[in-house]
């Protein structure tokens, strides 16, 4: 308590130094640093992660912004000379498209800018046909605007007929195309998507433009989050502050609370910057979590301060009457508070980690700003302009004062029923509880009328998905042994072999095989050789040729047995898998090499649909690879297959962004390869910004449990030290128990999913909830020692304590409303359940703990 005498004592000298202490952290904010990438919720060595960077550059893969052309008006639909006219300028400015330098002299070509070579669209990908003989003829789909409205229809026609493109660039109903656009880095996804609304806005028909893609929605989300951020928080405070004028009636009174909460926010920024992090989607919430709860302890200063000045009329005397009074509850309050918060360190997710350890800064240094800064500031005021201020016969016969002191009545001659209402309400939260959904999208993020979301609606209407998840398929490690690849050679030539061609060599083609098996390396090699070496020796020109014959069979299963993805039987099972997954009503579409292969095999043969399949033998599935490379972009095979045909990629379009439903695509998977046997041993792993946002999800979730488990138990604990009693720490952590599975009960029943922001918020439902029990019961136990029965406690309990807790209520609740009128849903959730917590936490609060008090005041007051 020295150090508050101190700050009464020498006011003047305690705002010199907290302007020094704040001009300080505020020179670190101009070096500020902002990271809008949710990918970075993961470290950089999670192994997800590491997975996902290896197979995007195994495969070339690139973020993907989508342009999408609806024309529900033209009887061709998007079709028509007029919109595939701008589909053609949109695709020619595309490829001309300059982005903004920010200063970055790095050599790396691709820095910062769009990969023109892999877009996806009709003037960049190929028609193929047959000009007969097995020859194939490659043109680009729109190689030129179209002259007429039947010039269009060949456009739509050409690709429509290629399954490649079917509801992947143009929708089966010819009332849309897309424009996929790779881009070197997710960071520069809001410039493309900025410059290309600047060109669509010069167009004018009947067409929809709409940009989407993950990499869009969270950069758009990163940007537009800090604007929020720069309206919301301001608002917010703006309407606490009137909340507080309307309650103390003295505006300079009440800048004190908006200085003790923009210092502490100021600061941890400014801290958070200086120590070298980045400001990342959850640091920028920082601010929203830290001023609520620094303004909460001002209110209890000010409204005690309020209630006790008239009678006493010394400034000096009231504060030091006050900061005794309240001294042990706030201190206890903000460390509950922070350690909500700090838990969050225990989370496996960084940013969740700085943003939990900086936020219980903010709050431990707006407690100590709240209890030095306000009494030094009040001292600073004269006698005079505290006239008037705190008239006890006004707060006695207040609206407020009646009706606690009604709720009073309530908890004195119904604590019983109270008590059975509460058990009634736990039970039906707990049953709420067992319906929560854990599902987040980016997409969700914004509000329903977000151009993004409506973006969304319209291109997964028309096409197979705008969400694009990965699998990588390959060969196991613990691949076929050489024995077994030689019983495989055996029982193949065998099957294929006539008596002319060498079947009656097989007794000493067996010999020769197993005598090779040894090392897989060089099983085929050995096993080749003495082949050719029987060939040297035969006695006649007949038998060398079969001995050749054998040796080249065998050097082609070689082939097969390396690149793995040009063998028949594999691409069968992956075509098998293709159709499992396309089943699944969240997959719209499947692109991979089986596409491709089948498409040109049917062109070999002259376009027959029948022949739109699978070639039956390992060199005619490379020769139509080996056609395909003469069109005009071979390189897009790079895409689909490693260049060593070792490994495989699938392009898996999905119609929902949710993470709920990547992971029943993921299960849908493991289900087909635990129940499918394959021809050889293929493991497989998923990558790509769908997939990695649920890893973070499941992280964050599991992590989220922990530690709120945790710091559930170490505030029971600190509430144990600050009453020295079990019993009492019990009471004071109903309202807490209570209020969480209320909140989380009307979430599942309600159908709100569990995403990043609710999960975040349950940290600090745990900090404010115990807020209002901590000051109802510290004051209750002063009082009974003073007063005897609660009977003549309760009556002072519900005047200045319960007005405070109630004005808190008021202030913060309403205060921070305001932010259900963002756009963006992250911003609304943290209004609605901030006024929700503390609203409920401040009910139960204010009846479950005196009718529990009043029901167990023989058991609780014995000692």
């Amino acid at each position: 308590m020295k150090f508050i005498e101190w700050a009464i004592e020498k006011p003047k000298l305690v705002m010199i130094i907290t302007l020094i202490m704040t001009l300080i952290f505020l020179a670190f904010i101009p070096f500020i640093t902002i990271d809008t990438d949710p990918e970075n919720m993961l470290s950089e060595n999670e192994k997800v992660r590491v997975m996902h960077n290896e197979l995007t550059d195994r495969y070339d893969m690139y973020d993907i912004v989508v342009l999408g052309i609806i024309n529900d008006v033209h009887p061709q639909g998007v079709f028509n000379r007029e919109s595939l006219s701008k589909v053609y300028e949109i695709s020619k400015y595309i490829d001309q498209i300059e982005l903004p330098n920010d200063g970055d002299t790095s050599d790396n070509e691709e820095l910062d800018r769009i990969i023109t070579r892999d877009i996806m669209g009709p003037t960049s990908v190929d028609h193929v046909e047959s000009i007969g003989m097995g020859t194939l003829k490659f043109d680009w789909v729109m190689s030129e605007a179209p002259s007429s409205d039947a010039d269009a229809l060949v456009v739509k026609e050409k690709l429509l007929s290629n399954p490649m493109f079917k509801n992947t660039i143009v929708s089966e109903d010819g009332k849309a195309l897309c424009l996929y656009v790779p881009i070197s880095s997710k960071d520069i996804s809001y410039d493309v998507s900025k410059i290309l609304k600047e060109k669509i806005e010069s167009y004018k028909g009947d067409e929809d433009f709409y940009i989407t893609g993950l990499p869009v929605a969270e950069d758009t989300f990163g940007i537009e989050m800090f604007i929020q951020m720069a309206i919301t928080a301001p608002l917010a405070m703006l309407c606490i502050f009137f909340l507080m004028f309307y309650f103390f009636k003295k505006l300079r009174l009440i800048y004190s609370p908006m200085l003790v909460a923009m210092v502490s926010v100021f600061c941890t920024m400014g801290l958070l910057i200086g120590m070298g992090f980045t400001v990342h989607i959850m640091s920028s919430m920082i601010p929203i979590f830290v001023m609520p709860i620094a303004v909460l302890d001002s209110v209890h200063i000010l409204s005690e301060f309020f209630d006790r000045y008239p009678s006493i009329r010394d400034r000096k005397q009231t504060l030091l009457i006050v900061v005794k009074e309240l001294f042990r509850p706030m201190l206890f309050t903000s460390l509950t508070s922070a350690a909500g918060f700090a838990s969050l360190a225990l989370t496996p997710i960084p940013p969740v980690q700085v943003f939990g350890v900086f936020v219980a800064f903010g709050i431990l240094l707006a407690w100590l700003l709240t209890i030095i800064f306000i009494p030094a500031y009040i001292m600073l005021m004269s006698e005079e302009s505290l006239q008037n201020f705190g008239n006890q016969s006004d707060s006695e016969g207040s609206i407020m004062s009646k009706f606690l002191h009604k709720m009073r009545s309530w908890t004195t001659a119904y604590p019983r029923a109270i008590v059975i209402f509460s058990l009634l309400l736990l039970a039906f939260s707990i049953y709420g509880i067992s319906l929560i959904q854990i599902n987040d999208n980016p997409v969700n993020w914004f509000s329903k009328n977000h151009e993004i979301r409506v973006a969304d609606r319209e291109l997964n209407r028309h096409f197979g998905g705008s969400y694009m998840a990965y699998l990588n398929i390959e060969q196991s490690n613990s691949a076929k042994s050489a024995s077994v690849n030689a019983f495989s050679i055996l029982s193949k030539l065998e099957n294929s072999l006539s008596e002319n061609e060498g079947l009656s060599h097989m007794p000493e083609v067996k010999r020769i095989i197993e005598e090779s098996i040894g090392d897989e390396s060089t099983f085929y090699k050995t096993a080749v050789e003495s082949l050719y070496e029987k060939a040297d020796n035969s006695e006649s020109d007949d038998e060398a040729i079969i001995w050749e014959d054998l040796a080249s069979l065998i050097e082609l299963e070689e082939l097969g047995s390396q690149q793995i993805f040009k063998n028949p039987e594999v691409l069968e099972f992956i075509e098998q898998l293709e159709n499992h997954l396309v089943s699944d009503a969240v997959v719209g579409k499947v692109n991979s090499l089986n596409k491709l292969v089948k498409k040109i095999n049917q062109e070999l043969h002259d376009g027959d649909d029948n022949y739109y399949k699978i070639p039956q033998s390992l060199s005619a599935v490379g020769q139509c690879i080996l056609s395909y490379q003469n069109s005009h972009n071979p390189e897009q095979l790079r895409h689909l297959v490693d260049t060593e045909y070792k490994g495989l990629n699938l392009w898996i379009q999905l119609k929902s962004g949710d993470n709920k439903d990547m992971e029943s695509t993921m299960e849908s998977v493991e289900e087909f390869f635990s129940n499918n046997k394959a021809p050889i041993n293929l493991v497989y792993n998923w990558y790509g910004l769908t997939y990695i946002n649920v890893i973070w999800q499941q992280k964050m979730v599991a992590g989220m449990v922990k530690a709120f488990l945790g710091s559930f138990i170490v505030v029971f604990i600190m509430m144990t030290l600050l009453f020295r009693s079990i019993k009492w720490a019990l009471l004071c952590m109903l309202p807490l128990t209570v209020t969480i599975a209320l909140i989380y009960g009307m979430i599942g029943l309600i159908g709100k999913d569990y995403d990043m922001p609710v999960a975040v918020l349950s940290s600090l439902a745990l900090g404010l909830a115990i807020d209002f029990s901590i000051h109802f019961l510290v004051r209750s136990r002063q009082h009974l020692r003073e007063g005897g029965s609660w009977d003549n406690v309760s009556l002072s309990m519900f005047g200045e304590p319960s007005r405070a807790i109630t004005r808190n209520i008021i202030v913060i609740a309403i205060g921070f409303l305001p932010l259900i009128f963002s756009n963006l849903i992250p911003y609304k959730t943290v209004g609605i359940l901030l006024a929700s917590i503390l609203t409920l936490s401040g009910i139960v609060t204010l009846m479950l703990l005196p009718a529990l008090i009043k029901i167990f005041e023989r058991y609780l007051h014995k000692n």
